[in-house]
């Protein structure tokens, strides 16, 4: 595993702490537009991921790319989800990664 360049886990509230840096995320697809997608963070914030990725999409993605700002990822990976997914777990996730139990996560 290439830990040289980790990507920290977030969502939509944390997004604004890594601005210019490597973040993940996951989105539910609102609507894919040319060149983006508009999604909704775990915590019910809307995201808009710069790039396009391989239909076709299902309803939950994950976007690994840079914060550009503080609703916005440029896109480097994109990983279909599938259409049902636990968004409280992994909100739960992106808050335990930022906070005391930071130090487990790369």
């Amino acid at each position: 595993m290439d830990t040289s360049s980790p990507a920290a886990f977030v969502n939509g509230a944390l997004l604004r702490r890594y601005i210019g840096q490597k973040v993940r995320a996951v989105i539910q697809v609102i609507r894919s537009d040319v060149g983006s997608v508009i999604g909704k963070s775990t915590d019910d914030q809307q995201i808009v991921v710069k790039g396009s990725p391989q239909p076709p999409l299902t309803t939950y993605l994950e976007v690994i790319g840079i914060a550009e700002t503080d609703n916005t990822i440029r896109a480097e990976v994109w990983t279909n989800f599938g259409d049902s997914f636990d968004v409280q777990n992994y909100n739960e996730l992106c808050k335990l990664a930022n906070g005391e139990f930071r130090h487990l996560f790369i």
